[in-house]
């Protein structure tokens, strides 16, 4: 299967076992006859499958995620070495061919489980840990680093889609609309990230957060690595922590007051619009954003309590 300079047009087949281990037959003959099987995930960019023991396949799913490909390959190796994690390690990457239309990878297998399938039990660890590991990527060289897709404000990402989506929740009793609006037009009000460049996952989500024996123990799924605004990392901090553990993160992720407000306005307005979109299609990423944006806008009621003890604005 030979690399070719461009993606063709098109859909990719359906992708089932079968198929994928006749793609790594054709592309690394050395893994033939390796045991393939799925990876259940409720990725909406890509899809996995495991290879033998020690390797794991994966393949975008649509158009838009084939850049991610390129982008994990050039950038993980270089990233890696820097952080407190384990994260995947590229073994093998190929190009676009007449049986699929775009390129794909094979990484190391990392063991553990996803944090939404398998919850973590320690998470003041896993508060310390994730804090630290945002703080050591923002440390690392991010000069030449391209852009995230969620690297600008948070405003600029929702497209003005966030107003809508707190009328239909509100009217069907989901949330505290007037709250919500509080709350959004508190974001809107913050300054912009004006700092230099820095490194951000982007994508900081329990499935792409590794556990075993109920510990943090991997961060996955590095497609959306770039630079911008370090708020967008701070977002685990409503996805997956509690009241408790939320001030570990924050302390140990070293970050001031502005950004941590800012990453809050990440998980309300990613939390509203993502659990809007998909709480037909994907129930698993709806459940994560419903908890998201629960406990932003929970945090964010207990905040102005204190700012405004007697009930005033």
């Amino acid at each position: 299967m030979a690399d070719t300079p461009t993606t063709p047009p098109g859909e990719p087949p359906a992708l089932d076992a079968e198929f994928v281990a006749g793609l790594v037959a054709g592309r690394f003959p050395g893994w033939a006859g390796l045991p393939v099987r799925a990876v259940r995930s409720a990725g909406t960019d890509n899809v996995l499958f495991r290879l033998g023991d020690e390797l794991v396949v994966r393949l975008p799913r649509a158009a838009h995620a084939v850049g991610q490909v390129e982008k994990e390959q050039r950038w993980l190796p270089l990233l890696a070495p820097h952080l407190p994690l384990d994260v995947p390690v590229p073994v093998g990457r190929a190009g676009a061919s007449a049986d699929f239309p775009w390129p794909w990878s094979v990484y190391r297998w990392l063991d553990g489980e996803d944090t939404y399938d398998a919850p973590l039990t320690d998470l003041a660890h896993a508060a310390g840990a994730l804090g630290r590991f945002g703080a050591a990527l923002r440390a690392v060289d991010a000069s030449d680093g391209p852009p995230s897709f969620r690297g600008g404000h948070v405003t600029t990402w929702e497209d003005g889609h966030l107003p809508g989506v707190i009328r239909d929740f509100g009217a069907e009793g989901l949330i505290d609309a007037d709250l919500a609006t509080a709350s959004w037009e508190a974001v809107l009000r913050l300054p912009q990230w004006d700092g230099p460049p820095v490194w951000i996952h982007g994508d900081l989500l329990p499935g792409n957060l590794l556990g075993r024996d109920g510990r943090l123990s991997a961060v996955i799924d590095f497609g959306g690595v770039g630079t911008g605004d370090p708020a967008c990392d701070t977002m685990p901090a409503w996805t997956l922590f509690t009241a408790d553990t939320r001030p570990l993160f924050r302390e140990t992720a070293r970050v001031d007051d502005a950004t941590w407000a800012r990453g809050r306005g990440w998980a309300l307005a990613w939390g509203l619009v993502t659990e809007h979109y998909y709480r037909e299609t994907n129930p698993v990423l709806a459940a994560v954003a419903r908890r998201t944006r629960t406990e932003a806008l929970a945090e964010y009621a207990a905040t102005a309590r204190a700012d405004h003890p007697l009930g005033t604005t």
